[in-house]
């Protein structure tokens, strides 16, 4: 075996078992990580300086390839069902047999990473991968150790990432040739079939959402940023919402754009980088993120590029409407340097209502934020991902995040309850979608308006205006905010015709209520009174 690169770990290979490649690139850095991706024709150089690659079938996440080993351990600690599907340590064991001996013969890349910037709740991650793209795609996006730390690096999980790799579905027990299998007692994740690089990233993301709650930190899918008094706020929010764009605040510092923790002494990114969606990005209205296009060491996923001029259009979206950027936080001017925070004084949860009938804005109380994040709620478009009609289609995802929350979403809620209550924090809903009718008759909310009605929240200052009670689902909701349009926070009175309006809205609480059904035998009245009310 050729090893090959500054800082090669003495706790090698083998003990992942892996033998007989022809050669292993340990740690490399960025400039060497974009001559091997070249050489190998995995992607092109941009205008700028990007490296752009395509990730060919699969443009996201492959959710229902993903297994997590069933055994004593797990069987009775993880939420088994639609985000959390079993596989016997059987199957799981023969698939890494596979996985390993596909890699004799091959050239193989790893790094060896922190998931965590800080050191009381990290984890030490090895990563190896068939591509070199995908190599730089997680050192840019995890936590990298000191240069000194390397040569002693111990992982403590390893995710082997093999896209050329396809499983036999009649002999490996997966539901197609891609498979994500998650081991938490070997310690061990194989990924294979797929060249969507966030699979690795969110494998990371799910070793900790399982290790952190038994220590009381609470794994959280959100953006965090952090103002000048020292005043963090949380961002809450599926995909779509405006997490990274909207915490991506030239006034306040970028703590992280995805996956964080919260522990007895604040809050910290699980990340290095940002991962952030690239499809229309405006130079105007996200000037941060859009920077990132123009620098050596982004990796771009899926956004069209002209062969001959190198420019890119971010508008195109004949690759995927998921288009990707990935790169390190310091790419942002006004990211943290140490990833770590005090405890929130705001928590925001963003959903981009499709339907046209939530406020831009409402304030919630403890018990109604805690029915919001088991919700998840946002509603996705026609465009967005394969097979959805012209009619938007409602999403709840627990704890915006349900495919990546291993244990019972009330586990997390709990934890989420007890930190808010103890540190105080304010909680807010913010509708980041549609407003004067639904999607195909309304208009986005304006990110203007979003944006005013933040800095309001997190300055303190809408604390003072004078708020109503919303009739469909109970929270409260400013009458006016200084340099808002009033009638925009009254979705009803944007509406032209009103009793459309209480139609769709009657909808969607029917919509909050069925899904609430699922977890109602596991909180308390209090949680329970918090649904919105049906007529």
């Amino acid at each position: 075996m050729r090893q090959t690169g500054t800082h090669i770990s003495r706790h090698g290979l083998d003990l992942q078992g892996i033998r007989n490649v022809s050669a292993a690139y340990w740690n490399l850095d960025t400039p060497a990580l974009y001559e091997e991706a070249i050489r190998r024709s995995e992607g092109v150089l941009a205008e700028g300086g990007p490296l752009v690659v395509k990730t060919g079938q699969h443009t996201g996440r492959s959710a229902s390839d993903k297994f997590t080993v069933k055994d004593a351990e797990t069987e009775s600690a993880i939420w088994w069902g639609k985000s959390n599907v079993a596989i016997t340590p059987e199957a799981a064991a023969g698939l890494r047999a596979k996985v390993r001996a596909y890699l004799e013969g091959k050239e193989i890349f790893v790094q060896d990473l922190y998931g965590g910037a800080d050191p009381a709740n990290r984890v030490k991650v090895r990563v190896v991968t068939e591509f070199a793209w995908h190599s730089l795609f997680i050192r840019n996006l995890l936590v990298r150790p000191a240069a000194e730390d390397l040569p002693d690096f111990l992982p403590e999980f390893t995710i082997i990432d093999m896209p050329s790799l396809l499983a036999d579905p009649a002999v490996d027990g997966t539901k197609s040739g891609t498979f994500i299998v998650v081991d938490f007692a070997a310690k061990t994740i194989v990924i294979g079939g797929t060249s969507y690089a966030g699979e690795i990233k969110k494998s990371v993301f799910t070793i900790l959402n399982y290790l952190l709650p038994v220590k009381g930190v609470m794994p959280m899918h959100c953006s965090i940023n952090v103002g000048k008094a020292g005043d963090s706020a949380v961002f809450f929010g599926l995909s779509g919402t405006g997490k990274t764009t909207l915490s991506a605040d030239p006034e306040r510092e970028l703590i992280g754009d995805d996956e964080h923790g919260w522990s007895e002494h604040g809050v910290f990114n699980f990340e290095g980088g940002c991962y952030a969606k690239m499809i229309r990005l405006s130079p105007t209205a996200e000037p941060e993120i859009y920077s990132t296009t123009k620098r050596f060491g982004t990796v771009l996923e899926n956004v069209v590029i002209d062969p001959v001029t190198r420019k890119l259009d971010l508008d195109d979206a004949s690759l995927a409407e998921n288009s990707r950027g990935a790169y390190p936080l310091d790419f942002i001017a006004n990211a943290s340097a140490t990833g770590i925070a005090g405890h929130p004084k705001n928590i925001i949860m963003l959903t981009a209502d499709a339907f046209g009938v939530l406020p831009p804005i409402s304030r919630l109380s403890p018990e109604q934020a805690m029915y919001h994040f088991l919700s998840g709620y946002t509603a996705k478009v026609a465009g967005t991902e394969k097979g959805l009609g012209k009619e938007p289609q409602a999403t709840f995802s627990t704890c915006f995040g349900a495919p990546f929350m291993p244990r019972h979403p009330t586990v997390y809620g709990n934890i989420l309850k007890d930190k808010i209550a103890r540190h105080g924090a304010s909680c807010w809903l913010v509708n980041t979608g549609w407003t004067g009718g639904e999607y195909g008759t309304g208009s986005r909310m304006p990110i203007a308006v979003t944006r005013a009605l933040l800095r309001a929240a997190l300055d303190g200052s809408l604390n003072q205006v004078q708020f109503r009670i919303d009739p469909n689902f109970g929270f409260e909701v400013p009458v006016a905010v200084p340099g808002v349009p009033t009638e925009i926070l009254d979705p009803r009175q944007t509406w032209a015709d009103k009793a459309a309006y209480d139609a769709k809205a009657k909808h969607l609480v029917g919509l909050f209520i069925d899904n609430f059904a699922q977890f109602e035998a596991h909180v308390d009245d209090a949680i329970r009174s918090a649904a919105p009310k049906a007529a």
